[in-house]
């Protein structure tokens, strides 16, 4: 196979898990924004209050940062910024070669994430589905950790991949233009 078809399919592929994200994520949200009313709490799923799945909508950004901005604004904010934002993300990402194998992945379920809920903020008036609630145990100040869906926890947890990897991958790894 020639060394052209090789690099991009090592680059494609990453994008099966982008794909995967975005299908689950807008699975998950479908049913249950279809199943119960925004509000209902639908279980405890370990019967010991460490994990609830819990109909919210968002309508602002992470953590309901912006909720309080005008409705004329929030579009500006919540749906060009990040288009804008995973747009660049996807240029940077074909147009180096300087990314590990694991960054690679790791940028993909961000951009999952990313589309997942940049679908809700468009289609969805009532703002992104959100049903995961998970305890917290006080820390932060926080008894329950914010209720979070599929595509925020494929972001955080491939920011993470991500960051780590730039620690942990050795400096001849940075210079030798991985693809």
């Amino acid at each position: 196979m020639p060394a052209n078809n090789t690099t991009f399919l090592k680059k494609a592929a990453p994008f099966s898990l982008t794909i995967l994200i975005i299908l689950l994520d807008q699975i998950t949200k479908f049913y249950i924004a279809n199943n119960w009313k925004i509000g209902t709490m639908i279980a405890d799923v370990f019967n010991n209050d460490l994990l609830r799945i819990y109909h919210v909508r968002n309508r602002a950004i992470a953590f309901s940062l912006g909720n309080g901005l005008p409705d004329a604004v929030r579009p500006a904010l919540f749906i060009i910024l990040p288009l804008f934002v995973l747009g660049f993300l996807c240029f940077f990402y074909w147009k180096s070669n300087d990314f590990t194998n694991v960054q690679r992945w790791a940028i993909a379920g961000i951009i999952g994430g990313g589309i997942g809920n940049l679908l809700d903020r468009i289609f969805r008036p009532d703002g992104v589905v959100d049903f995961i609630s998970v305890k917290f145990f006080g820390i932060l100040g926080f008894e329950r950790w914010p209720t979070f869906n599929i595509a925020d926890s494929s972001v955080v947890v491939c920011v993470l991949i991500w960051l780590i990897s730039l620690f942990l991958t050795p400096e001849n790894d940075k210079k030798g233009g991985k693809v």
